[in-house]
């Protein structure tokens, strides 16, 4: 069941914005299981198959898998340790434009 939100969404409402980016990162692991799964999956059955034993898939997944992980590790680290999500401050009159404020 997907979340839900009470209010319009919008980028510039600070709660809005946590639950994205935990969204985002949440979709981020999954697509990181999916594919590195499939990875290790071929590489490891054209291993077995193989008459030499012979790794199979593509050539470079151990490579693949700690870069992303890497990756991964420092989108975690951003969205739970370092991301601040301020309130917005209205903005404020300068009184800079033509006729008159009162």
């Amino acid at each position: 069941m997907p979340p839900r939100w009470s209010r319009k969404p919008d980028r510039k409402d600070p709660e809005f914005r946590r639950l994205d980016d935990r969204m985002n990162f949440a979709t981020h692991v999954a697509a990181f299981g999916a594919i590195n799964s499939g990875l290790w999956f071929f590489r490891i059955f054209g291993e077995k198959t193989s008459e030499l034993a012979l790794p199979g898939g593509v050539p470079g997944t151990p490579w693949i898998t700690a870069v992303w992980a890497l990756a991964l590790l420092a989108h975690g680290v951003f969205i739970f340790a370092i991301a601040q999500y301020p309130d917005p401050t209205p903005p404020t009159k300068s009184g800079t434009g033509f006729g008159r404020s009162s």
